[in-house]
């Protein structure tokens, strides 16, 4: 690179050193997503939720409200709701929770949905252990399903001197369009098996 930047005049390398600058620029913004994600699922940073393989084995006389929101991105023609809007368990019992979503347009979609929950200091101890949004989801044109969440509040909850006074959390979901799987985007593309054949 410094023999490269040798042989250049000076307008020649101010034009190559601010293109190196913007390269560099946007390979740390790619990679700043990824790092962000891994950092807040790790740490709870951002109302990220953590995720448990099995419910807690600790259940507290102390009860906690859980409210859920669900939104949808502009670009995706899905309707998405909580069934219930929120629901009181003890802290450290395991909740199941329902969203619905329903696909309006005429074709397959699939959709992804990213989550966090508030106030942002029970993240880390808000864990799921099954949710729609570990995978993306696929609807058929006007097809509806309700999707579960199954999760708890960690009871360590109370041993936090900043948290221990939350009562409620409220989970929030977005729903975003992304490509569909390739399996169904070959089905949409081949032709019907039904299809007839003219001369």
């Amino acid at each position: 690179m410094k023999a490269f930047l040798a042989r250049l005049t000076g307008p020649q390398k101010t034009v190559a050193m601010l293109v190196s600058i913007i390269v560099l620029m946007g390979a740390l913004t790619w990679a700043a997503v990824p790092f962000y994600s891994w950092f807040c699922k790790v740490t709870g940073y951002g109302g990220t939720v953590s995720v448990a393989e099995k419910s807690s084995d600790v259940v507290l006389d102390r009860t906690i409200t859980i409210r859920f929101d669900g939104t949808v991105d502009s670009s995706l023609p899905w309707t998405f709701k909580p069934v219930a809007r929120e629901m009181t368990l003890h802290i450290g019992e395991t909740g199941l929770a329902f969203f619905e979503a329903t696909n309006i347009s005429d074709q397959p979609i699939a959709g992804q949905a990213a989550y966090n929950v508030t106030p942002d200091i029970a993240g880390g101890y808000f864990d799921k252990i099954q949710c729609f949004c570990f995978t993306e989801q696929v609807l058929q044109p006007g097809e509806t399903v309700q999707m579960p969440v199954s999760f708890f509040v960690d009871p360590s909850i109370v041993d936090d001197p900043d948290a221990k006074f939350v009562q409620e959390i409220t989970l929030s979901y977005t729903f975003f369009r992304i490509d569909l799987p390739q399996d169904q985007s070959a089905a949409l593309t081949s032709p019907s098996s039904d299809a007839i054949e003219t001369n």
